[in-house]
């Protein structure tokens, strides 16, 4: 969710978000702390697919209404507030205060072994007899073994061969035992809200067989979709080949509000919560990490580090031992954000010192009570993780490590193109079967709520946290998103590290081995994800998208002395035209939302990489004379997509 996954809210609730995204973080009091306690399993679930629904547009269509945009049974304005976690508007870069940077070179083949295209808007919104609200970001999760690739966004699922065949494809609620997102009310029936499910993450633990997958989940109300305040990590385990068929469920209670065995950490208003759930594993744990906020209060707590035995998850154990870290005041008097766990290829595990996982970190963003830029990130190692077969007692230790400037990056330009949703909006002669009287507006609102003037929206280029880790060829290596001066613009660009790190008496420390910076002229590269094989040969995926490429799927090879150069894998098809980028359906200034993060995942000798894109295009006319779905590749709010490619590299 990064604490801005577009919804609209009710007035009560949009205090959590908003206050998380606009109000000054209060810092925490420095205080090092762990706890242990058992979590329990809570059941078993089944990845066995559900139906898909109409794509027609329905009441409540996005989260949060009636209050919010688009309330097509009362036809109210559209005038919510919207969760944005993102910090790049709040700052200009000039660039006089930016090092120049060299544009990449764009290779001339995609350089892929295979791609095809992934979930999508469409099916997101049509998945579970259409029983779901319209989503933006997908939030990509991926994992791949034994000729299986399971790829999870906001809120689906779907499993597809090494070819891209799919065979099951679910929501996310279905999937964790939820009620669906919403059945909306009929005659005699009034509409029922199910939990409100995020930042799906999935990881296939080759070494030990084992799928994994984790999500956030917010508790509602069933009749109003109010948040109740109470919040869980919710872990899938499945031991065995393929990920279809039964897993076991765990559920890790996050509000660290003294209840239920969990640590007090003192949240204002109520109870905490654990957003931006990332996972990682060694030899012995698996780990999840979250950034802890107060759910009703204004305030940031730190990043929590939950790890449990992997074996134990991977037997299906009824009770698992869980060591719990907060990072209050370890980064010098500031607290961690956006810790990141390492994943590494098969086999590659750091083993001394009782078994070591790492992690990276930045600490640009306000929640770290940074600037907006730095000039340091933090390698994190928790040791002794063989404990966590018996009784967890886990070493947490950082360190910090001088690197270039790195800071929030502009939001994405995007190359003109068709936008047939903002062509609606701004049509005011056009009449159709769809709507009354002349305009295309209608279909949407009241005439004294006629929206004003859209324009091509620029796409949300994340902040300057972490993105996923990996451990590889004795190396910790990760990326994030920085602005970047290349050919005299200040553009989105990535700012990538490999990190040689060593333990001595339970205190890491960490070697710059290299560091890099990936920029493309006139274009934006955003939300990267790095994975590495055993060699220490490894991708970098991301989105590549600006005035030359609309938003499209690429990729570059990595390695200890660099970066290569940047494969198109499949040029976008044309503009973002998602109901994030318009004003009349969030408010205004709107903000389109892109992300939160990428994918990428070992399989062998390859690495299966996913990233955001823009699958398809169509005009304003073929758009209207197919009730807004362009020939059913898009619906009428949102034309998002994503791809998944295996590259070897």
């Amino acid at each position: 969710m990064r604490m801005r996954r577009t919804f609209l809210l009710p007035a009560v609730t949009a205090l959590l978000f908003n206050a998380m995204a606009l109000a000054p973080l209060v810092p925490s009091i420095a205080s090092a702390s762990s706890t242990t306690r058992l979590i329990s399993a809570a059941g078993t679930t089944s990845l066995t697919g559900t139906p898909a629904g109409s794509d027609a547009v329905q009441f409540p269509e996005i989260r949060g209404e009636p209050e919010g945009a688009m309330d097509l049974q009362s036809n109210k304005p559209a005038k919510p507030d919207v969760t944005n976690r993102s910090q790049s508007p709040k700052r200009t870069v000039s660039t006089n205060s930016l090092t120049p940077t060299t544009s990449a070179t764009i290779a001339a083949t995609p350089g892929v072994d295979t791609t095809f295209p992934g979930l999508n808007h469409r099916d997101q919104r049509t998945a579970n007899s259409g029983n779901q609200f319209s989503l933006e970001p997908p939030d990509q999760g991926l994992c791949v073994g034994n000729g299986y690739v399971l790829e999870t966004i906001n809120d689906v699922m779907r499993v597809t061969d090494a070819n891209g065949t799919a065979s099951q494809t679910q929501d996310l609620n279905t999937f964790y035992g939820y009620p669906a997102a919403i059945v909306r009310a009929t005659p005699g029936h009034p509409a029922v809200f199910g939990e409100f499910i995020t930042d799906p993450s999935c990881y296939y633990d080759s070494d030990s067989g084992t799928w994994f997958h984790v999500v956030l989940t917010l508790d509602v109300d069933a009749t109003t979709g109010d948040f109740t305040g109470t919040t869980h990590l919710d872990l899938a385990v499945r031991h065995a080949s393929s990920p279809i068929g039964t897993w076991t469920i765990y559920k890790i209670d996050d509000e660290n509000d003294g209840s239920n065995g969990q640590p007090n950490h003192h949240c204002s208003l109520g109870p905490c919560f654990g957003d931006y759930p990332h996972i990682g594993a060694d030899a012995n744990g698996f780990y999840i990490t979250t950034n802890e906020y107060s759910f009703f209060g204004p305030e940031f707590k730190s990043a929590n580090i939950y790890a449990l035995s992997k074996s134990a998850l991977a037997a299906g154990a009824i009770n698992v031992p869980m060591q719990q870290f907060d990072t209050v005041g370890l980064d010098g008097a500031n607290p961690g954000f956006t810790v990141w766990p390492a994943i590494s290829p098969a086999g590659i595990y750091e083993t001394g010192n009782g078994g070591t996982e790492y992690f990276l970190s930045s600490n640009a963003a306000e929640e770290a009570n940074g600037s907006g830029s730095s000039t340091n990130i933090l390698v994190w190692a928790l040791t002794n993780t063989s404990s966590l077969a018996t009784t967890p007692a886990l070493n947490l230790s950082n360190d910090s490590i001088g690197v270039t400037s790195y800071s929030i990056p502009p939001k994405s330009d995007q190359k003109p193109g068709s936008i047939p949703l903002g062509d609606c909006l701004n049509d005011r002669t056009t009449r159709s079967g769809l709507w009354q009287g002349a305009g295309c507006w209608r279909a949407f609102f009241l005439p004294q709520d006629q929206p004003k003037k859209e324009v091509l929206s620029h796409l949300d280029a994340n902040d300057t946290r972490m993105q996923q880790v990996s451990f590889a060829d004795g190396k910790v290596w990760g990326a994030l998103d920085t602005a970047v001066n290349v050919a005299g613009e200040v553009k989105a660009g990535i700012a990538y590290y490999v990190v040689t790190p060593s333990v001595a008496s339970d205190q890491v420390s960490g070697t710059l081995v290299h560091e890099g910076t990936l920029a493309v002229a006139h274009n934006n590269v955003t939300y990267p994800a790095l994975s590495v094989l055993p060699s220490g040969d490894g991708v970098m995926a991301f989105t590549l998208g600006g005035r030359d490429y609309f938003p499209s799927a690429a990729w570059a090879p990595v390695d200890a002395s660099g970066l290569g150069d940047v494969h198109v894998i499949s040029p976008g098809q044309g503009p973002s035209d998602s109901f994030t980028s318009y004003k009349a359906f969030v408010g205004n200034p709107p903000r389109t939302r892109w992300g939160d993060y990428g994918a990428a995942a070992v399989d062998g000798s390859s690495i299966w990489i996913a990233s955001e894109s823009i699958e398809q295009s169509c005009t304003f006319t073929v758009y209207v004379a197919t009730a807004f779905t362009c020939n059913g590749t898009r619906t009428a709010l949102g034309n998002w997509g994503t791809r998944i490619s295996k590259v070897t590299p």
